[in-house]
């Protein structure tokens, strides 16, 4: 056999085991109404709360990042010592009823086929696209993990991080750099508490006063965030991560990055890097200048089906839960 046949052997074999049994239409036969019924139940959330679509995004993203696209996070019973959904860098992340809810309407339906994990990234895309962002298909075949661990959470990219330390991150999961900058871009809607801002505003070198902060910051911008979030205020307050067009899926998120008006210290730090900053100065000036070249949209809807990817169960190691919160 040739070099190039043995090199394209190997490539596609470990393409297939990065997969796993992942493909578009996976439940075409076993539960044609699946997407449709997660549809249908997101849309009628996000009808009576505008926080759906970006807490359901938050979730995919959050279950990805721990023990790979498995539901894990979804684990909420007491037989659970320290489930993960209990860890601190899952603070203020939401959207589990609406899982539970579409996954109860698919075991009436289509008993013990869809995975929990496969709900989590299906309503993720519903929630970009109902927020006007890109349609993409979603790859589905996924299995429910089997552990879920508070301490498996503790590597999570946090809101402080250096670029350095997410880059570093993101390359553990698989993601380029230039997906970094791209998933990150989904805080293009949504909402920060406060709670995670002091560092930022008031400690960002550790001289702990009210003057040491991000010199990333617009010196217009400023005070416009202490306002919102005063060192001794209220921490649960939340504030929107893009003041332009906070319920609009756009680059919006990238202008703002770039004009050192990003609310949350990970999104600034993409201006920390000459990679990062070249690929959201990119993004920028195809905008304003109009090129039709590859979107930010069209380049983010390839990064979340990448993401989807991340640490997928099989049979082996996982299983269809009959309900998201509990093992079998």
């Amino acid at each position: 056999m040739k070099k190039t046949q043995v090199f394209l052997t190997i490539f596609m074999f470990h393409l297939c085991v990065s997969k796993g049994q992942l493909q578009v239409g996976y439940y075409s036969e076993t539960c044609p109404n699946a997407e449709a019924i997660v549809n249908y139940v997101v849309s009628e959330a996000a009808k009576h709360d505008p926080r759906m679509a970006p807490m359901l995004l938050r979730l995919h993203y959050q279950d990805c990042f721990v023990e790979g696209c498995d539901g894990s996070i979804l684990i909420n019973d007491e037989s659970v010592t320290n489930p993960e959904r209990g860890a601190y860098a899952h603070q203020g992340v939401g959207g589990f009823e609406q899982i539970e809810k579409a996954k109860l309407f698919l075991e009436y339906t289509c008993p013990g086929v869809v995975s929990c994990a496969d709900i989590v990234a299906l309503a993720a895309r519903d929630a970009v696209v109902l927020a006007g962002g890109p349609f993409y298909e979603v790859e589905t075949g996924r299995r429910d993990g089997l552990i879920s661990n508070q301490s498996l959470a503790d590597d999570m990219p946090d809101v402080d991080d250096s670029i350095d330390t997410l880059k570093s991150k993101f390359m553990n999961k698989g993601l380029s750099e230039k997906e970094l900058v791209l998933l990150i871009g989904a805080h293009t809607i949504g909402t920060a508490a406060c709670f995670f801002m002091p560092k930022r505003l008031y400690d960002f070198t550790g001289q702990n006063n009210s003057c040491d902060s991000d010199p990333e910051i617009n010196p217009y911008f400023l005070p416009v965030l202490k306002q919102k979030c005063p060192k001794d205020g209220d921490i649960n307050v939340r504030i929107p991560l893009d003041a332009e067009t906070n319920e609009k899926f756009d680059d919006q998120i990238l202008r703002n990055i770039k004009n050192g008006m990003a609310v949350i210290a990970s999104d600034a730090r993409l201006y920390d890097d000459t990679f990062t900053k070249q690929v959201v100065n990119s993004y920028v000036y195809e905008s304003i200048w109009n090129i039709p070249t590859s979107s930010f949209l069209q380049d983010f809807a390839m990064a979340m089906v990448k993401m989807g990817r991340i640490g997928v169960k099989d049979d082996s190691n996982g299983e269809i839960r009959q309900v998201c919160s509990s093992f079998n």
